[in-house]
């Protein structure tokens, strides 16, 4: 077992230190426990940020030196595991650059006691982000057996027809399994998945977002769409008959003095998304977690900037935490 946001206190010899110390042991047992007890399915949170990663390659703006400095600080790309600890069973959302270290991770913090690998693996569309951490599964490294792989149409046929991921399918690394906009499928007797298409930079592929439905809980996963009003759905109704929204958090807002041709990569700020739950109440903005943040975004690295996000009524991802 591994404890998230370990610190080191001054005068370790201190009794109070010492009860502090032992407090946020505890805290960190008691969350792990959690996790492991309830019978019930639920999200794991293996990563928050945007396709590079944070802090982002070449970057040495005020926005990813912290994260130099302090490895405490780096975030993974974002990815979910999905758990039915009932079944002891789990599967991984998004393939990400990161994947190496998020498997590990995920064993670290389930303590062993579910497979190394996933039953399967959902991606949501082919951005680097998302699906690329699928070559650790070939030959060259892990060298899987059949692992499962849902896509959409587009994402198949593209896993299918270009190298090196042709070449995972040809040696059964991995199964890709065609999933589409209208049936509603069952993983389990627990667990069933709901998949719809959002509006994206789709050079590759189209783009997906997940509904998951355990017996008490749904979740909404949307890391990636361009703005809200180009959807054919309305995010508030989604968001409302969900009972957690991870959504798409990647800019602030759009003070681009960090981040060049941010019109290029379209995204819903996150005060603009803010503002269209301004008048509904704060249970319905309690479901909101930010996610698949930009190495720009402050709530990766500005305290107040996350601080004004709580006060409002809203949550951040936190990587290694459970939903």
């Amino acid at each position: 077992m591994i404890f998230q946001n370990y610190t080191v206190f001054p005068n370790p010899d201190s009794k109070i230190m010492r009860k502090i110390v032992c407090i946020l042991c505890l805290l960190n047992i008691f969350n792990y426990a959690l996790s492991i007890n309830e019978t019930e399915p639920y999200i794991l949170v293996l990563g928050v940020a945007q396709d590079g990663g944070y802090p982002h390659t070449g970057c040495e703006k005020k926005c990813c030196m912290p994260a130099w400095k302090n490895d405490s600080l780096k975030r993974y790309v974002v990815s979910l595991a999905l758990v039915d600890p009932a079944e002891k069973k789990w599967w991984l959302f998004e393939a990400t650059p990161d994947i190496k270290e998020q498997l590990h991770y995920f064993k670290n913090l389930t303590d062993s006691k579910l497979p190394f690998l996933p039953e399967g693996i959902f991606i949501t569309h082919a951005h680097i982000g998302h699906y690329t951490g699928l070559m650790q599964l070939g030959r060259e490294v892990m060298s899987s057996k059949e692992i499962p792989v849902y896509v959409l149409p587009r994402m198949k046929e593209f896993l299918e027809t270009n190298g090196p991921w042709s070449q995972l399918v040809k040696l059964k690394n991995i199964v890709l399994k065609r999933i589409d906009t209208v049936n509603i499928f069952s993983l389990n007797k627990n667990i069933e998945i709901k998949v719809f298409t959002v509006p994206h930079r789709d050079e590759y592929s189209e783009t997906g977002g997940f509904k998951i439905t355990t017996k008490r809980k749904t979740y909404l996963f949307i890391p990636d769409i361009d703005k809200w009003e180009k959807w054919n759905k309305d995010i508030v109704k989604e968001v409302s008959a969900a009972d957690i929204a991870l959504i798409d958090g990647t800019f602030y807002d759009d003070d681009n003095s960090l981040v060049k041709n941010i019109s290029e990569v379209p995204h819903p700020f996150i005060n603009e998304t803010m503002e269209l739950f301004r008048d509904y109440d704060k249970n319905t903005k309690a479901k909101i977690y930010f996610i698949h943040l930009n190495h720009t975004n402050a709530l990766l690295w500005d305290n107040n900037s996350r601080k004004k996000i709580i006060q409002e009524g809203f949550n951040i991802a936190e990587q290694g935490k459970v939903l």
